[in-house]
């Protein structure tokens, strides 16, 4: 196995299997995440464009949701980047 494989390997684990709808709903967190840098703003303007997959953020998860969304960001960037 090399290097990109295990990392993909790696990373599945991490985010999970997801639906087309929560990738769609994903991408857009990210995208606004990119835009303002803010993960509640993400979080609300996902909320409004995909209702069915909204997530509900509080002040005991919102680090750990941002956390994982900075975590996918990178990682989408990186796929990218490798063509894959």
């Amino acid at each position: 196995m090399d290097l990109l494989d295990a990392y993909l390997n790696r990373s599945g684990e991490i985010v999970g299997e997801r639906t087309a709808a929560e990738q769609r709903y994903d991408a857009e967190v990210v995208k606004w995440l990119k835009k303002t840098g803010k993960i509640r703003k993400a979080i609300r303007k996902a909320n409004e464009k995909y209702p069915g997959e909204a997530l509900k953020v509080s002040d005991e998860n919102v680090d750990e949701v941002a956390e994982h969304y900075r975590y996918l960001m990178q990682h989408m960037e990186i796929v990218r980047a490798m063509g894959q």
